[in-house]
């Protein structure tokens, strides 16, 4: 039997992330994974700008852009205002367009870089847990072995059987709409295609005559497309039915006209607007990530972001638990920030179905609704609020004990002056530690008692979200934990110890000091 910290199931996007979360705080795993390779087919085609924020944190982000397919604003609905993303300090105010089976290569090659051991056709058919680990029987092509570990996280999409074989409800609402999505490479006919990235609220937000949306995305290949639309004749029994060459010819000639020819499909697959979400996300050593957690419609291009901040999330709190420096309590914070994340993530993909649904086309409330959304989303506030929800830049967790406006939110990419030089703060939470930010001897002088968990980074008061703070307490997944907006000079000189609130946090978030 082979033994490892933690046994990752699924090596998608979550579960290669979740790995290297573990690797950089020098916890083992194992991911399985029952495909013979990594999937070269997409469904999701975008980071938005909050995931590429944390893969800046991680040093991934310079790979993500080095064949990007386009950098564009976001839509909520396909509605023609799209999103913009001013007022969100980020380096990154638009989404990177990017296959996902792209991000896919490069996590699992910082993986193999990070020493962890990928198995794939190791399919998951059971798995029992007791007070120390949990062991799973899975099938490989060599017969079953068994894998222990002293946690299983499920990251194995939406149909997980780890979500399954712990018994968690998947509460929610069933398919009622269905569409398809396909690699297509078409003909040299001459044919006039606005396949562009230029616009997401015109391509998804285009009807045809009859009422369809129909869409085409260039993807980087010489003639190579995703072409996507709504199907109403398809049904929960028929979804699993092959979708015919003619079909996809039909649907693309009903926008773009004769001359548009399918000379090859690469891939084709149908989804549901199937809304479910997992009521626990943990039971005792089995925990649940990415799309295992929760499903939803594709709206707004949300899917993979979710699951990729899941393990963001997860990792280094997992990896304390292991280490057995986490507080009491660390471990449950996972359900308690990601499960109200993705319920609204579950909420406005609702809505946004609302107005994609090509059935209530003809409907003139709907359309008068359609109207009024894009009117509000003029409105600069409306337009930040709606942008800051899909991106994920709006996250805020509630953080106990803390009542500074910044305690919760994310720490944006900010220039501080280290040690006399200029760091970025991205670079500095590379090391997968906590950072604590600040110029007074007393807080600097505590925090040491921490230091295998937390770096400190000696430096003036600095200007975050347009608030300037003193001091921050930012946790390795990048959300600070406690802020401070002033510091009298007893305390930058040491005379006086470090407040109180500061050592209750590092108390609450990194666990008891190293005495």
């Amino acid at each position: 039997m082979d033994n490892v910290d933690v046994v990752v199931v699924g090596a998608g996007a979550t579960g290669l992330m979740l790995a290297n979360e573990l690797a950089i705080c020098g916890v083992s795993s194992v991911v399985l994974d029952r495909e013979i390779g990594r999937l070269s087919h997409s469904k999701a085609l975008a980071l938005q700008p909050r995931t590429a924020e944390v893969f800046d944190l991680r040093g991934l982000i310079d790979g993500a852009r080095e064949r990007p397919l386009a950098s564009v604003n976001g839509h909520f609905a396909a509605l023609p205002v799209p999103l913009t993303y001013t007022g969100w300090s980020t380096p990154y105010p638009y989404m990177v367009a990017i296959t996902q089976s792209r991000v896919e290569a490069l996590l699992e090659e910082r993986a193999a870089a990070n020493g962890v051991t990928i198995r794939r056709e190791h399919e998951l058919t059971t798995m029992t847990q007791d007070e120390t680990g949990v062991t799973a029987t899975v099938d490989t092509p060599h017969g079953q072995r068994q894998v222990r570990g002293r946690y299983l996280v499920g990251c194995d999409g939406g149909r997980s059987v780890v979500r399954k074989l712990a018994g968690v409800k998947f509460s929610g609402t069933p398919a009622v709409r269905f569409s398809v999505i396909a690699d297509v490479v078409l003909k040299e006919t001459g044919a006039e295609l606005d396949s562009t990235w230029d616009d997401l609220g015109k391509t998804f937000g285009h009807r045809t005559a009859n009422g369809q949306v129909v869409s085409l995305l260039p993807l980087g290949e010489p003639n190579l497309h995703r072409l996507g639309y709504q199907d109403p004749p398809i049904s929960a029994e028929t979804r699993d039915a092959p979708v015919p060459t003619e079909r996809l010819e039909e649907m693309l000639q009903s926008r773009y006209g004769d001359k548009a020819q399918i000379a090859e499909v690469r891939w084709v697959s149908c989804f549901g607007d199937a809304s479910r979400q997992a009521e626990q996300y943990r039971v005792d050593r089995v925990l649940l990530a990415g799309d295992a957690a929760h499903i939803h419609s594709p709206a707004g291009g949300q899917g993979l972001n979710l699951g990729v901040q899941d393990a963001m999330n997860l990792g280094w709190k997992l990896a304390a638990q292991v280490k057995g420096w986490a507080p009491e309590g660390l471990l449950d914070t996972y359900q308690l920030e990601r499960h109200p994340v993705a319920a609204q993530v579950l909420h406005n993909t609702r809505a946004q179905s609302l107005f994609l649904d090509t059935t209530s086309a003809a409907d003139e409330r709907v359309e008068a609704m359609r109207e009024l959304f894009t009117t509000l989303m003029s409105i600069p506030d409306v337009n930040r609020h709606l942008a800051g929800m899909v991106s994920g830049l709006g996250i805020h967790y509630p953080i106990a004990g803390q009542h500074h406006h910044l305690a919760g939110a994310r720490l944006p990419d900010t220039e501080v002056t280290a040690n006399g030089k200029p760091q970025r703060t991205s670079v500095l939470l590379r090391t997968g530690k906590g950072l604590l930010l600040t110029n007074a001897d007393s807080d600097a002088t505590t925090a040491t008692q921490w230091a295998d968990r937390v770096d400190v980074v000696r430096t003036p008061q600095m200007t975050v979200s347009g608030s300037v703070v003193g001091a921050l307490l930012v946790r390795p997944d990048g959300y600070i934990c406690w802020a401070q907006t002033t510091q009298d000079a007893a305390r930058l000189s040491g005379e006086v110890p470090a407040p109180a609130e500061l050592v209750d946090s590092l108390i609450q978030w990194f666990g008891q000091p190293v005495r």
